[in-house]
Parts: structure tokens; C-alpha cells; sequence
């Protein structure tokens, strides 16, 4: 879903979020994360799932119509100068943020990432056989995501359900043939970052933990406010004085995964 939004297509960083009123009958509004923004248009695009009555409300509307969004809102990933080999562990509807971080790596410079998405469902765009070779692939793992190619960014696709060209497995696996595949000091320059269900961010810790590599994970939480003032998706984080709780929204998104798993 693209919507005109200026103000939060100007502030918006990949990891952010916005909280959208999906029907005017329907006060209890939604987070959504932000795929792509367009500051000079002043456009943001959204990907979502219509899972239940309020993303299906959300799906009804029609061009033209008017919604209102609150955002961006949330801690945002942090790009790091010394890592320009970023590796991007999409999800799910985890895939979305992921999309940001890599048109955002687009447009700085050195940076080369490596986009892995993973979906249990058909993936919600059409794939094709990737002309960008990646080491470390298993023979046959070919298909990626359009968009990735047209960007000249290296994708990947893994599923469990045998999609044509697809990784048959999890993400993690896929990501670690290419973590084996690279030298010592390519590996150095890489930060994991990733969004998608709990199990599979416990599962992307423990690789970066396994190649003592830093990990940047967005959090997938319900929300009631989104600003902070409900406390309704705190998680515990380990910090220098101990475990404490923390707000999803506010405080995240995005958190530092040896923080969260360990």
C-alpha cells in the first residue's frame, strides 16, 4: 500500500514504523513497518499481511481515500562505516524493513549487502532467477527478489514449502553457506540485521553469536498506544546495570540481539 505522507516519508530510517487507523469505526490502530519511502514524492509504501479484521478493513480502502498515520516512530538501525557488508535476514512480514536497509544501502556508498528473505507462504511478489552470483550458494538456489535485482543488490529466497529456486530450509542456514564462504576479513566487515518472528531472531543470535558477528534485531510486538504510554509491549533487555524492561515502540524497534538473546 502506497500512501502520500510527506512529513513521514521525510523523517522516516530504516527500522521505523507508523501506526495507521484502519477503518474511521475502528479507533485501536495498527503497526506497520515502513518498506520504502520516497522524500521527494512523498510517498510511503507498506507491506502487510491481512491476517485480521483490522488489516482487512486496512486492504478495503481505495485509492483516493484518506487515512491516518501517526509516524515514523521507533528506534531506527544503525549503519556502521567500518561494516559495509551488511547481511539482511528477512522474515515474514519481517521482510519490509529489510527492504528499507537495503534501498537505504543503495544510496551510500561501499556498501554491499546480502538480502536473504524467507516466507512458509507464497512470497508476496513475483521472483525471478537472479543474475548476481553469490558465493556459497547451494546448487539450484536461484531465485530472488526483482526489485533486489533491478537495485543491483544481491537476494536470496528460502522457503520450507520447495518454491522453484528457493533454499529449501531456514534463513540461517542459507545465511551460514554464505558466512563460511567468505575470508576472514570479508566476515569482518559484516553486521547482521534482522526482522521476523521470535523463534527466527533467536535463531539469527545465536548464528551471529556462532561467527562473532554484531546483530541488530527489530522486535515484532502487539501495540496498543505505539508512543510509549501503555507499557503494552515492553520485553526484557540486559543493559550495563542489569535486566530491565523496555518498550518496543519507543526504545526499539531495533535492539542490539545480545541484549535480548542471550
Amino acid at each position: 500500500m502506497r500512501v502520500h505522507a510527506p512529513k513521514t516519508a521525510k523523517h522516516a530510517q530504516p527500522g521505523s514504523f507508523a501506526h495507521l487507523t484502519v477503518h474511521p469505526l475502528r479507533p485501536m490502530r495498527r503497526p506497520i513497518s515502513i518498506m520504502r519511502v520516497n522524500k521527494e514524492a512523498g510517498w510511503v509504501d507498506f507491506l502487510y499481511k491481512k491476517l485480521g479484521e483490522g488489516t482487512a478493513l486496512l486492504a478495503e480502502n481505495k485509492v483516493g481515500e484518506s487515512i491516518n498515520i501517526m509516524g515514523p516512530i521507533g528506534k531506527a538501525f544503525e549503519l556502521k562505516p567500518e561494516r559495509k557488508r551488511p547481511l539482511l535476514i528477512g522474515g515474514g512480514v519481517g521482510m519490509p524493513p529489510m527492504i528499507f536497509v537495503a534501498e537505504h544501502c543503495k544510496q551510500l556508498a561501499g556498501y554491499e549487502p546480502f538480502v536473504i528473505l524467507g516466507s512458509e507462504v507464497p512470497f508476496p511478489f513475483t521472483t525471478k532467477p537472479s543474475e548476481i552470483l553469490v558465493p556459497g550458494m547451494p546448487d539450484g538456489v536461484i531465485a530472488a527478489m526483482p526489485l533486489m535485482e533491478d537495485w543491483g543488490i544481491a537476494s536470496r529466497l528460502a522457503s520450507l514449502q520447495g518454491y522453484p529456486g528457493t533454499f529449501e530450509g531456514y534463513v540461517t542456514d542459507l545465511a551460514r553457506h554464505w558466512l563460511t564462504s567468505l575470508t576472514d576479513e570479508q566476515r569482518n566487515e559484516v553486521e547482521i540485521y534482522s526482522c521476523g518472528p521470535h523463534p527466527m531472531l533467536e535463531a539469527v543470535a545465536k548464528l551471529a553469536k556462532e561467527f562473532d558477528l554484531p546483530c541488530q534485531v527489530s522486535l515484532e510486538e502487539f501495540m496498543a498506544c505505539a508512543v510509549g504510554g501503555c507499557a503494552g509491549c515492553v520485553v526484557e533487555v540486559q543493559t550495563d546495570k542489569g535486566p530491565a524492561m523496555k518498550r518496543v515502540c519507543v526504545d526499539g524497534p531495533v535492539f542490539d540481539a545480545y541484549t535480548v538473546f542471550n
